[in-house]
């Protein structure tokens, strides 16, 4: 049979199984015979990093860059209508990091016209981010809990320094020998507040629904106020996220801490960027969710060093010279307590730090 291509997708392509395509992790589009895309569900949404409403009858190309031989068999292949398969190709979604993906092609045919291409893209690389975040996870779980005994472990003391300290100042009547109390008593407080940081919160988070970006621009407006003029804070957003039921004032301190931490970054002059997107059947901490926002701090900073990458949650690691080494540290801890969690990916000039929220009305 001789298949001719078209230019023009018909309406009723796959429409009958848009519900089951949207369930599958692998994802599937569309294109016609001029390269657009004429259909593309949940999981495609995910990887291109964009709607289906902004994505439908644009390129391919304008939101997908693909190896030059791929686009060339894709042409080919939207003449001839012949299915092929591509393994462990690189592509590069519109505004987001490279992936490593298997491609499966299979024609499309009206009648005896060659309708267009359906691409299964297979992101191979994710089964083995699924298995770092479950480990960094549990790694974190057990440095809480070495935490928690090594707090009891000396707090008790500490407590027992500085009452002792008291009972001392009130007996002195020299001022001078009274000075050397207080410091016992300012330092016993510092060391309790230090230690409570890194516990992190211990009260359970107070869920209500929230707007994802009035959170978002309240931090963006006051990362905007303390930014240098060479500074551009700007932002990305997808108008399609759903409210989301959260703890509004936690969200607010995880997000400021990435946030500070990339004005910190870029010094006097660069560029930060807020964005959100919404990512369908995604798995965190092994549990797989129909519906995740993702929120990401993206900066042009230098980067974290790259012996720290895989450490940076860890307490008491920074990659500065002043930090304390918590914030993060709290702020995952955070996510952990919302059921979410926070990424890093990391190279000389592009950071980011994406904050990954279930979606599902707990």
């Amino acid at each position: 049979m001789q298949h001719n291509s078209v230019n023009k997708m018909p309406e009723s392509m796959i429409s009958s199984s848009e519900s089951l395509f949207d369930s599958m992790a692998t994802a599937v589009l569309t294109i016609d015979g001029a390269m657009r895309i004429g259909y593309l569900n949940s999981a495609a949404e995910q990887l291109l990093g964009i709607s289906a409403r902004r994505a439908i009858k644009q390129s391919l190309t304008r939101v997908l860059t693909i190896p030059d031989a791929l686009f060339g068999r894709l042409l080919e292949a939207c003449k001839n209508g012949q299915p092929f398969t591509d393994r462990q190709v690189i592509v590069e979604p519109h505004a987001q990091d490279p992936q490593i993906v298997d491609i499966s092609i299979s024609p499309f045919p009206n009648g005896e016209q060659l309708a267009g291409l359906i691409l299964e893209i297979n992101v191979i690389d994710r089964p083995l981010r699924i298995a770092r975040d479950e480990a960094m996870l549990a790694q974190q779980e057990i440095a809480r809990s070495l935490l928690r005994g090594l707090a009891h472990e000396i707090k008790n003391p500490l407590g027992g320094l500085r009452g002792a300290a008291q009972l001392l100042d009130r007996q002195l009547t020299d001022p001078e020998l009274s000075e050397y109390t207080n410091i016992i008593i300012r330092e016993a407080d510092r060391l309790q507040g230090l230690i409570d940081r890194m516990l992190g919160p211990t009260s359970r988070p107070q869920r209500d629904e929230i707007n994802l970006h009035e959170v978002l621009e309240h931090v963006r407006k006051i990362i905007i106020a303390g930014a240098p003029d060479g500074v551009q804070v700007q932002f990305d957003y997808d108008p399609s996220i759903p409210e989301c039921l959260t703890d509004r004032d936690r969200l607010v301190q995880v997000i400021l801490n990435i946030a500070g931490n990339a004005l910190e970054a870029v010094g006097e002059v660069g560029r930060i960027i807020f964005s959100s997107r919404v990512i369908s059947n995604f798995t965190i901490g092994g549990t797989r969710h129909s519906l995740v926002a993702s929120i990401a701090v993206h900066d042009n900073g230098p980067g974290v060093p790259q012996h720290l990458i895989d450490q940076i949650f860890y307490p008491m690691v920074t990659g500065t010279d002043h930090g304390t080494g918590l914030g993060l540290s709290i702020a995952q801890s955070i996510m952990n307590q919302l059921g979410g969690l926070i990424e890093c990916r990391s190279d000389p000039g592009n950071t980011t730090f994406t904050v990954l929220i279930p979606m599902e009305l707990a």
